[in-house]
Protein backbone atom coordinates (compact mmCIF):
# COMPACT_ATOMS: atom_id res chain seq x y z
CA UNK A 1 0.00 0.00 0.00
CA UNK A 2 1.35 3.62 -0.83
CA UNK A 3 3.01 5.42 1.75
CA UNK A 4 2.06 9.03 0.74
CA UNK A 5 0.65 10.36 4.12
CA UNK A 6 2.10 11.33 7.40
CA UNK A 7 5.20 11.29 5.97
CA UNK A 8 8.58 13.27 7.61
CA UNK A 9 11.12 15.25 6.04
CA UNK A 10 14.65 16.11 6.80
CA UNK A 11 15.29 12.06 8.39
CA UNK A 12 18.97 10.91 8.73
CA UNK A 13 19.71 7.37 6.66
CA UNK A 14 20.39 6.07 9.94
CA UNK A 15 16.67 7.08 10.65
CA UNK A 16 15.33 5.89 7.75
CA UNK A 17 16.93 2.50 8.57
CA UNK A 18 15.71 2.44 11.88
CA UNK A 19 11.85 3.02 10.29
CA UNK A 20 12.25 0.82 7.62
CA UNK A 21 13.37 -1.80 10.06
CA UNK A 22 10.40 -1.29 12.45
CA UNK A 23 7.85 -1.01 9.52
CA UNK A 24 8.40 -4.24 7.91
CA UNK A 25 8.52 -6.00 11.17
CA UNK A 26 5.27 -4.45 12.36
CA UNK A 27 3.99 -6.04 8.82
CA UNK A 28 5.39 -9.33 9.46
CA UNK A 29 5.24 -10.05 13.35
CA UNK A 30 2.36 -7.87 14.52
CA UNK A 31 -0.66 -7.11 12.34
CA UNK A 32 -1.41 -10.60 11.21
CA UNK A 33 -1.57 -12.21 14.76
CA UNK A 34 -2.70 -8.76 16.52
CA UNK A 35 -6.31 -9.88 16.38
CA UNK A 36 -6.31 -12.85 17.45
CA UNK A 37 -4.29 -11.94 20.60
CA UNK A 38 -5.83 -8.93 21.30
CA UNK A 39 -9.36 -11.07 21.60
CA UNK A 40 -7.70 -13.94 24.06
CA UNK A 41 -6.04 -10.95 25.78
CA UNK A 42 -2.19 -12.71 25.78
CA UNK A 43 0.81 -10.58 26.12
CA UNK A 44 2.85 -10.50 23.19
CA UNK A 45 5.76 -12.40 24.31
CA UNK A 46 7.36 -13.13 20.65
CA UNK A 47 6.44 -9.91 19.85
CA UNK A 48 8.42 -8.57 22.93
CA UNK A 49 11.64 -10.98 22.27
CA UNK A 50 11.94 -9.26 18.46
CA UNK A 51 11.34 -5.72 19.68
CA UNK A 52 14.64 -6.43 22.28
CA UNK A 53 16.22 -8.19 18.87
CA UNK A 54 15.89 -4.79 17.05
CA UNK A 55 17.56 -2.84 20.47
CA UNK A 56 14.12 -0.30 19.98
CA UNK A 57 13.90 -1.19 24.46
CA UNK A 58 17.19 0.92 23.40
CA UNK A 59 16.30 3.26 21.59
CA UNK A 60 17.04 6.67 23.13
CA UNK A 61 19.48 5.27 25.68
CA UNK A 62 22.73 6.99 25.41
CA UNK A 63 25.28 4.69 23.24
CA UNK A 64 28.16 4.87 26.45
CA UNK A 65 25.33 2.73 28.27
CA UNK A 66 24.79 0.39 25.34
CA UNK A 67 21.66 2.10 23.39
CA UNK A 68 20.94 3.84 20.06
CA UNK A 69 21.48 7.39 21.64
CA UNK A 70 18.98 8.32 19.62
CA UNK A 71 16.40 11.79 19.09
CA UNK A 72 13.16 11.53 21.13
CA UNK A 73 11.72 12.05 17.20
CA UNK A 74 13.19 8.64 15.99
CA UNK A 75 11.60 7.16 19.15
CA UNK A 76 8.27 9.07 18.74
CA UNK A 77 8.62 7.80 14.77
CA UNK A 78 8.88 3.87 15.58
CA UNK A 79 5.86 4.24 18.24
CA UNK A 80 3.32 5.35 15.16
CA UNK A 81 4.83 2.44 13.12
CA UNK A 82 4.17 0.36 16.34
CA UNK A 83 0.87 1.51 17.27
CA UNK A 84 -0.50 1.32 13.48
CA UNK A 85 0.34 -2.78 14.23
CA UNK A 86 -1.20 -2.95 17.75
CA UNK A 87 -1.37 -0.23 19.97
CA UNK A 88 -0.66 -2.44 22.99
CA UNK A 89 2.48 -2.81 21.81
CA UNK A 90 3.44 0.53 22.13
CA UNK A 91 2.26 0.58 25.29
CA UNK A 92 4.73 -1.89 26.16
CA UNK A 93 7.56 0.03 25.18
CA UNK A 94 6.64 3.82 26.46
CA UNK A 95 6.52 2.98 29.96
CA UNK A 96 9.80 1.28 30.06
CA UNK A 97 10.99 4.35 27.76
CA UNK A 98 9.52 7.06 30.25
CA UNK A 99 11.84 5.34 33.12
CA UNK A 100 14.66 4.82 31.28
CA UNK A 101 14.54 8.50 30.21
CA UNK A 102 13.90 9.68 33.88
CA UNK A 103 16.83 7.38 34.59
CA UNK A 104 19.08 8.64 32.02
CA UNK A 105 17.50 12.51 32.93
CA UNK A 106 17.18 12.62 36.32
CA UNK A 107 19.57 9.30 37.92
CA UNK A 108 22.36 9.51 39.92
CA UNK A 109 26.01 8.07 38.00
CA UNK A 110 25.17 4.98 40.01
CA UNK A 111 21.74 4.58 39.03
CA UNK A 112 22.52 5.26 35.16
CA UNK A 113 25.36 3.04 35.28
CA UNK A 114 23.41 -0.13 37.30
CA UNK A 115 20.19 0.32 35.10
CA UNK A 116 20.57 1.51 31.75
CA UNK A 117 22.46 -1.04 30.21
CA UNK A 118 20.12 -3.66 31.04
CA UNK A 119 17.24 -1.75 30.23
CA UNK A 120 18.93 -1.22 26.56
CA UNK A 121 18.79 -4.70 25.87
CA UNK A 122 15.52 -5.21 27.63
CA UNK A 123 16.26 -7.37 30.14
CA UNK A 124 15.08 -4.77 32.79
CA UNK A 125 11.96 -3.32 31.37
CA UNK A 126 10.12 -0.41 33.19
CA UNK A 127 6.55 0.47 34.19
CA UNK A 128 6.16 4.36 35.92
CA UNK A 129 3.36 4.62 38.47
CA UNK A 130 1.52 8.03 39.51
CA UNK A 131 -2.48 7.37 39.43
CA UNK A 132 -4.01 5.82 42.67
CA UNK A 133 -7.65 5.00 43.08
CA UNK A 134 -8.91 8.02 43.93
CA UNK A 135 -7.22 10.17 41.89
CA UNK A 136 -6.30 10.31 38.42
CA UNK A 137 -5.10 13.91 36.63
CA UNK A 138 -4.74 15.33 40.43
CA UNK A 139 -1.49 14.38 41.27
CA UNK A 140 -1.00 16.75 44.16
CA UNK A 141 -3.45 14.49 45.97
CA UNK A 142 -1.48 11.72 46.15
CA UNK A 143 -1.45 9.70 49.85
CA UNK A 144 1.15 6.73 49.18
CA UNK A 145 4.05 7.45 51.74
CA UNK A 146 7.05 6.50 51.95
CA UNK A 147 8.83 7.46 55.77
CA UNK A 148 12.62 7.66 56.53
CA UNK A 149 14.07 5.01 58.47
CA UNK A 150 17.55 4.78 58.88
CA UNK A 151 19.44 4.09 55.28
CA UNK A 152 15.65 2.46 54.39
CA UNK A 153 12.53 4.32 53.23
CA UNK A 154 9.34 2.63 54.39
CA UNK A 155 6.62 2.75 51.68
CA UNK A 156 2.48 2.16 52.12
CA UNK A 157 0.00 2.99 49.74
CA UNK A 158 -1.69 1.48 46.73
CA UNK A 159 -1.32 2.78 43.33
CA UNK A 160 -3.15 2.13 40.11
CA UNK A 161 -2.75 2.24 35.92
CA UNK A 162 0.04 0.54 36.03
CA UNK A 163 0.78 -0.27 32.53
CA UNK A 164 3.13 -3.20 32.38
CA UNK A 165 2.41 -3.84 36.50
CA UNK A 166 3.10 -7.47 36.80
CA UNK A 167 5.51 -7.76 33.46
CA UNK A 168 7.99 -5.24 34.19
CA UNK A 169 10.94 -6.18 36.78
CA UNK A 170 11.57 -1.98 37.62
CA UNK A 171 9.10 0.44 38.98
CA UNK A 172 9.53 4.27 39.24
CA UNK A 173 6.75 4.90 41.82
CA UNK A 174 5.67 8.50 43.12
CA UNK A 175 5.15 9.12 46.61
CA UNK A 176 4.55 11.66 49.12
CA UNK A 177 7.92 11.87 51.47
CA UNK A 178 7.66 14.70 54.21
CA UNK A 179 11.15 15.33 54.34
CA UNK A 180 11.95 18.74 56.52
CA UNK A 181 8.73 20.61 54.53
CA UNK A 182 6.74 22.78 56.60
CA UNK A 183 3.08 21.46 56.99
CA UNK A 184 1.78 24.11 55.11
CA UNK A 185 4.47 23.36 51.90
CA UNK A 186 3.21 22.86 48.54
CA UNK A 187 2.73 18.96 47.94
CA UNK A 188 4.72 19.08 44.49
CA UNK A 189 7.41 19.76 47.27
CA UNK A 190 7.37 16.99 49.34
CA UNK A 191 7.05 14.06 46.55
CA UNK A 192 9.61 11.46 45.61
CA UNK A 193 10.39 9.15 43.09
CA UNK A 194 11.34 5.52 44.04
CA UNK A 195 12.96 2.65 41.89
CA UNK A 196 11.76 -0.54 43.33
CA UNK A 197 13.34 -3.58 41.49
CA UNK A 198 11.02 -6.41 41.96
CA UNK A 199 10.12 -10.28 39.90
CA UNK A 200 7.59 -9.96 37.24
CA UNK A 201 4.83 -11.51 37.62
CA UNK A 202 0.77 -11.51 39.95
CA UNK A 203 0.20 -12.04 43.50
CA UNK A 204 2.80 -11.28 46.44
CA UNK A 205 6.58 -10.42 44.98
CA UNK A 206 8.93 -13.43 46.14
CA UNK A 207 11.83 -10.52 46.20
CA UNK A 208 10.17 -7.63 47.79
CA UNK A 209 8.18 -8.56 50.90
CA UNK A 210 5.28 -6.39 51.28
CA UNK A 211 4.83 -5.77 47.12
CA UNK A 212 1.82 -7.03 45.52
CA UNK A 213 0.50 -6.49 42.22
CA UNK A 214 -3.09 -8.02 42.55
CA UNK A 215 -3.85 -9.06 38.96
CA UNK A 216 -4.86 -7.92 35.72
CA UNK A 217 -7.26 -5.25 35.27
CA UNK A 218 -10.17 -6.33 32.82
CA UNK A 219 -10.07 -3.73 29.79
CA UNK A 220 -12.37 -2.77 27.01
CA UNK A 221 -9.78 -2.51 24.47
CA UNK A 222 -5.85 -1.98 25.31
CA UNK A 223 -5.41 -5.61 25.78
CA UNK A 224 -2.68 -7.66 25.80
CA UNK A 225 -0.18 -5.53 27.78
CA UNK A 226 -1.03 -5.90 31.49
CA UNK A 227 -2.41 -2.72 33.31
CA UNK A 228 -2.76 -3.27 36.76
CA UNK A 229 -2.60 -1.71 40.51
CA UNK A 230 0.14 -1.92 42.98
CA UNK A 231 0.02 -2.51 47.31
CA UNK A 232 2.62 -1.13 48.93
CA UNK A 233 2.54 -2.36 52.76
CA UNK A 234 5.68 -1.36 54.74
CA UNK A 235 8.21 -1.76 51.56
CA UNK A 236 11.46 -0.95 52.26
CA UNK A 237 12.88 0.76 49.98
CA UNK A 238 17.01 1.82 50.15
CA UNK A 239 17.62 5.36 49.90
CA UNK A 240 19.86 4.96 47.13
CA UNK A 241 17.01 3.79 45.00
CA UNK A 242 15.57 7.48 45.72
CA UNK A 243 15.75 8.86 41.90
CA UNK A 244 18.32 10.80 41.42
CA UNK A 245 19.97 10.24 45.13
CA UNK A 246 17.45 13.38 46.91
CA UNK A 247 13.39 13.37 48.02
CA UNK A 248 11.99 16.02 46.73
CA UNK A 249 11.92 16.31 43.47
CA UNK A 250 9.52 13.43 42.10
CA UNK A 251 7.04 15.83 41.36
CA UNK A 252 9.28 17.92 38.60
CA UNK A 253 10.69 14.31 37.35
CA UNK A 254 7.46 12.54 36.59
CA UNK A 255 6.66 15.61 34.94
CA UNK A 256 9.81 15.67 32.44
CA UNK A 257 8.66 12.20 32.26
CA UNK A 258 4.80 12.57 30.97
CA UNK A 259 5.77 15.33 28.44
CA UNK A 260 7.97 12.91 26.64
CA UNK A 261 4.58 10.39 27.17
CA UNK A 262 2.72 12.84 25.87
CA UNK A 263 4.67 13.12 22.36
CA UNK A 264 4.35 8.68 22.42
CA UNK A 265 0.47 8.69 23.33
CA UNK A 266 0.44 11.69 20.00
CA UNK A 267 2.66 9.05 17.97
CA UNK A 268 0.30 6.45 18.93
CA UNK A 269 -3.11 8.47 17.92
CA UNK A 270 -1.37 8.91 14.33
CA UNK A 271 -0.48 5.13 14.32
CA UNK A 272 -3.85 3.80 15.11
CA UNK A 273 -5.67 6.35 12.84
CA UNK A 274 -3.65 5.69 10.04
CA UNK A 275 -4.52 2.13 9.99
CA UNK A 276 -7.78 3.39 10.18
CA UNK A 277 -7.21 4.82 7.25
CA UNK A 278 -5.83 2.19 5.49
CA UNK A 279 -7.93 -0.19 6.14
CA UNK A 280 -11.03 2.39 5.02
CA UNK A 281 -9.79 3.26 1.76
CA UNK A 282 -8.68 -0.23 0.96
CA UNK A 283 -11.94 -1.74 2.02
CA UNK A 284 -13.95 1.11 0.25
CA UNK A 285 -12.57 0.26 -3.25
CA UNK A 286 -13.42 -3.40 -2.58
CA UNK A 287 -17.15 -3.26 -0.97
CA UNK A 288 -20.11 -2.55 -4.16
CA UNK A 289 -23.09 -1.21 -3.66
CA UNK A 290 -25.80 0.44 -6.64
CA UNK A 291 -22.94 -1.29 -8.97
CA UNK A 292 -20.10 0.45 -8.10
CA UNK A 293 -17.69 0.41 -5.38
CA UNK A 294 -18.21 2.40 -2.45
CA UNK A 295 -15.42 4.72 -2.76
CA UNK A 296 -16.77 6.27 -6.36
CA UNK A 297 -19.78 7.00 -3.80
CA UNK A 298 -19.57 11.29 -3.01
CA UNK A 299 -20.44 10.74 0.42
CA UNK A 300 -17.74 7.72 1.22
CA UNK A 301 -15.30 10.43 -0.54
CA UNK A 302 -15.89 12.53 1.56
CA UNK A 303 -14.97 10.91 4.62
CA UNK A 304 -11.67 9.46 3.38
CA UNK A 305 -10.57 12.90 2.43
CA UNK A 306 -11.42 14.07 5.97
CA UNK A 307 -9.81 10.78 7.40
CA UNK A 308 -6.58 11.78 5.14
CA UNK A 309 -6.54 15.55 6.19
CA UNK A 310 -7.06 14.81 10.29
CA UNK A 311 -4.15 11.64 9.89
CA UNK A 312 -1.53 14.14 7.83
CA UNK A 313 -2.60 17.35 10.35
CA UNK A 314 -1.86 15.22 13.45
CA UNK A 315 1.47 13.54 12.14
CA UNK A 316 2.65 17.30 11.57
CA UNK A 317 1.88 18.57 14.76
CA UNK A 318 3.59 15.46 16.72
CA UNK A 319 6.58 15.69 14.66
CA UNK A 320 6.41 19.21 15.56
CA UNK A 321 6.35 18.63 19.39
CA UNK A 322 9.19 15.88 19.15
CA UNK A 323 11.69 17.98 17.44
CA UNK A 324 10.94 20.64 20.15
CA UNK A 325 12.08 18.54 22.97
CA UNK A 326 14.88 17.86 21.01
CA UNK A 327 16.06 20.88 20.33
CA UNK A 328 16.09 21.10 24.46
CA UNK A 329 13.25 23.60 24.12
CA UNK A 330 10.43 23.46 26.60
CA UNK A 331 7.71 21.61 24.52
CA UNK A 332 4.91 21.21 27.11
CA UNK A 333 2.52 23.32 25.14
CA UNK A 334 3.36 21.56 21.72
CA UNK A 335 3.24 18.09 23.44
CA UNK A 336 -0.41 18.93 25.35
CA UNK A 337 -1.59 20.19 21.98
CA UNK A 338 -0.56 16.99 19.84
CA UNK A 339 -1.32 14.96 22.35
CA UNK A 340 -5.37 16.70 22.48
CA UNK A 341 -5.31 16.78 18.61
CA UNK A 342 -3.99 13.41 17.68
CA UNK A 343 -6.22 11.34 20.25
CA UNK A 344 -9.71 13.50 19.22
CA UNK A 345 -8.85 12.71 15.72
CA UNK A 346 -7.24 9.25 16.22
CA UNK A 347 -10.87 8.45 17.55
CA UNK A 348 -12.86 10.25 14.51
CA UNK A 349 -10.70 8.95 12.11
CA UNK A 350 -11.57 5.03 13.69
CA UNK A 351 -15.32 6.12 13.84
CA UNK A 352 -15.33 6.82 10.06
CA UNK A 353 -13.61 3.94 8.82
CA UNK A 354 -15.71 1.73 11.38
CA UNK A 355 -18.77 3.63 9.20
CA UNK A 356 -17.55 2.55 5.62
CA UNK A 357 -17.50 -1.18 6.97
CA UNK A 358 -20.81 -0.81 7.79
CA UNK A 359 -21.97 -4.35 9.34
CA UNK A 360 -19.06 -5.83 8.96
CA UNK A 361 -17.38 -3.03 11.33
CA UNK A 362 -18.94 -4.57 14.26
CA UNK A 363 -17.66 -7.82 13.29
CA UNK A 364 -15.19 -9.01 15.51
CA UNK A 365 -13.39 -10.94 12.32
CA UNK A 366 -12.66 -7.92 10.88
CA UNK A 367 -9.88 -5.55 12.30
CA UNK A 368 -11.15 -2.18 12.72
CA UNK A 369 -13.38 -3.56 15.80
CA UNK A 370 -10.14 -3.65 17.45
CA UNK A 371 -8.91 -0.52 16.72
CA UNK A 372 -12.52 1.18 18.07
CA UNK A 373 -11.96 -0.18 20.81
CA UNK A 374 -8.68 0.83 21.44
CA UNK A 375 -8.87 4.45 20.40
CA UNK A 376 -10.63 5.17 23.55
CA UNK A 377 -7.65 4.78 25.40
CA UNK A 378 -6.12 7.62 23.86
CA UNK A 379 -8.62 10.43 25.29
CA UNK A 380 -7.72 9.69 28.82
CA UNK A 381 -4.21 8.26 28.96
CA UNK A 382 -1.56 10.30 30.06
CA UNK A 383 -3.70 13.01 30.90
CA UNK A 384 -7.22 13.42 29.70
CA UNK A 385 -8.22 16.01 26.76
CA UNK A 386 -9.57 18.20 29.44
CA UNK A 387 -6.36 18.41 31.14
CA UNK A 388 -4.32 18.74 28.07
CA UNK A 389 -6.92 21.68 27.51
CA UNK A 390 -6.03 23.53 30.86
CA UNK A 391 -2.25 23.13 30.25
CA UNK A 392 -2.53 24.67 26.93
CA UNK A 393 -4.95 27.74 28.41
CA UNK A 394 -2.35 27.87 30.92
CA UNK A 395 0.62 28.38 29.00
CA UNK A 396 -0.97 30.05 25.98
CA UNK A 397 -1.56 32.88 28.63
CA UNK A 398 1.21 33.09 30.42
CA UNK A 399 2.86 33.62 26.60
CA UNK A 400 0.51 36.09 25.50
CA UNK A 401 -0.18 38.08 28.87
CA UNK A 402 -0.95 42.23 28.49
CA UNK A 403 1.31 44.50 30.05
CA UNK A 404 -0.08 46.97 32.49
Amino acid sequence: MADRLAQTDGLTDVQQEILSTVRSFVDKEILPVATELEHRDEYPTDIVEGLKDLGIFGLMIPEEYGGLGESLLTYALTVEEIARGWMSVSGIVNTHFIVAYMIKQHGTQEQKDYFLPKMATGEVRGAFSMSEPGLGSDVSAIRTKGVRDGDDYVVNGQKMWLTNGGSSNLVAVLCRTDEGQPDDAPAHRSMTTFLIEKEPGFGPNPTVPGLTVPGKIDKMGYKGVDTTELILQDVRVPADRVLGGAGGRGFYQMMDGVEVGRVNVAARGCGVARRAFELGISYAQQRHTFGKAIAEHQAIQFKLAEMATKVEAAHQMMVNAARKKDSGERNDLEAGMAKYLASEFCKEVVEDAFRIHGGYGFSKEYEIERLYREAPMLLIGEGTAEIQKMIIGRRLLEEYRIQG
